[in-house]
């Protein structure tokens, strides 16, 4: 990652007058190492009730942040909301929090690594995977294009991975690039076990037509679903839908931060099945990252 030693203007980075960043409202001094990330501002308070103490709370929009410390470790937990376009905002305000001094505008000269697990829900695309489980995102793929918006995104890619993906399922063009970013390996090592599925995952840039749901509008492509269940890399097949992990990782990458995602399958795509009473699996999901992350 190359750091511009730049003055950063207001408009590019809008600091709020108490000092906090514009949309997650936090300031320097409550950001956190360890950051659990969940986009429903309501699970905050799930994943807060483990806490051992709790520092602050703090809510705006879709932005959901308590901080505190689990097993004595200081620990946060954030809300992004649904969406990659969540993600930018929410991991550059982080990021801005950890290695922008507010007061100069600037670049600090030693960098802060941040480590964030988001633990979401998902569609599984192959039959083998079933509603309850749990599957990492080794790899995500991400259909927004806001990775392409960011020089030396190569550089974090699979670019092997996209090339032939795009060729097998005749990717149009009118669509925006996808990118491929692998989660962190340390991180995948230490909270993923047996218990826990390795991904090739696919974080869609909407809920509906992006992920093959017709509703009543036709979809340009009506067999992309079928492409890509039937898309094999050196062996292995893409697992889930979502919507954030690509973002996240390729993010994370790039500004020199670890991250992955695991998340719960709530829906098998193949065989029509969803299971919308998925929260106590997502609950027992919570409480195994907690206990593993809380020793990383």
């Amino acid at each position: 990652m190359e750091t511009y030693n730049r003055f950063i203007p207001p408009s590019e980075l809008i600091i709020n007058e108490d000092g906090s960043a514009f949309h997650i409202h936090l300031r320097p001094d409550q950001l956190r190492d360890n950051i659990i990330f969940v986009g429903d501002p309501g699970r905050v308070d799930m994943v807060a009730s483990y806490f051992d103490r709790i520092d602050y709370n703090v809510s705006s929009r879709e932005f959901h942040a308590i901080g505190g410390t689990y097993k004595e470790m200081p620990m946060m937990v954030i809300s992004h909301g649904i969406g990659p376009d969540n993600i930018e905002i929410v991991i550059t305000e982080l990021d801005a929090l950890a290695n922008i001094d507010f007061s100069t505008r600037t670049v600090k000269p030693k960098h802060r690594t941040l480590n964030i697990v988001r633990v979401g829900t998902s569609g599984s695309l192959q039959e083998d995977l079933h509603i309850g489980d749990y599957v990492i995102a080794e790899k995500g793929m991400g259909f927004d294009g806001i990775l392409n918006f960011y020089a030396d995104r190569d550089k974090v890619c699979d670019l092997e991975f996209e090339r032939e993906f795009c060729r097998h399922t005749g990717w149009n063009k009118t669509w925006a690039a996808p990118y491929t970013v692998d989660a962190d390996p340390e991180l995948v090592s230490h909270i993923g076990r047996d218990d826990m599925i390795r991904g090739y995952t696919i974080a869609a840039v909407g809920f509906y037509a992006p992920q093959g749901r017709m509703i009543r509008l036709p979809l340009t492509d009506p067999h992309l679903n079928e492409k890509i269940e039937s898309f094999d890399y050196h062996g292995r097949h893409i697992t889930n839908f979502e919507m954030e992990s690509a973002c996240l990782q390729g993010m994370a990458r790039l500004l020199g931060h670890r991250a992955m995602t695991v998340c719960c399958i709530i829906a098998e795509r193949r065989a029509n099945n969803a299971n919308t009473d998925y929260k106590p699996k997502v609950k027992q999901l919570i409480e195994t990252v907690l206990e593993r992350f809380a020793d990383f």
